[in-house]
């Protein structure tokens, strides 16, 4: 049974940085696609981050150059580095696995391609 749990949400200023993990168990993070994803009230689930099992990374638009996804494999872990955080970015962030490798961006960034979910974790970014 595979299960992801994230924690390291938490309120942070305008500005700062805030790093996000994801606890994998019964899949190898190495060996599967491992994405994030972020929704706010009243919103859908969008795509913030992807690394394929190449370690290939793909992230979305609005945090291109601010979000950092990586991988630690002794800890079977992945791992989302927030930094110049505003408040749009105020989320719950839930961490997601994909039992396969895509030949596009765009698979990446479908949630529906995505099999087990964790809980989710809040952040939340103050002005």
């Amino acid at each position: 049974q595979v299960q992801l749990v994230e924690s390291g949400g938490g309120l942070v200023q305008d500005g700062g940085s805030l790093s996000l993990s994801c606890a994998a168990s019964g899949r190898t993070v190495s060996s599967y696609t491992m994405g994030w994803f972020r929704q706010a009230p009243g919103t859908e689930r969008e795509f913030v981050a992807a690394r394929g099992w190449t370690g290939d990374t793909y992230y979305a638009d609005s945090v291109m150059g601010r979000f950092t996804i990586s991988t630690d494999n002794a800890k079977n872990t992945v791992y989302l580095q927030m930094s110049s955080l505003n408040p749009e970015d105020t989320a719950v962030y839930y961490c997601a696995t994909a039992p396969r490798s895509f030949s596009s961006r765009g698979y990446y960034t479908a949630h529906n391609n995505y099999d087990y979910w964790g809980q989710g974790t809040q952040v939340t970014v103050s002005s």
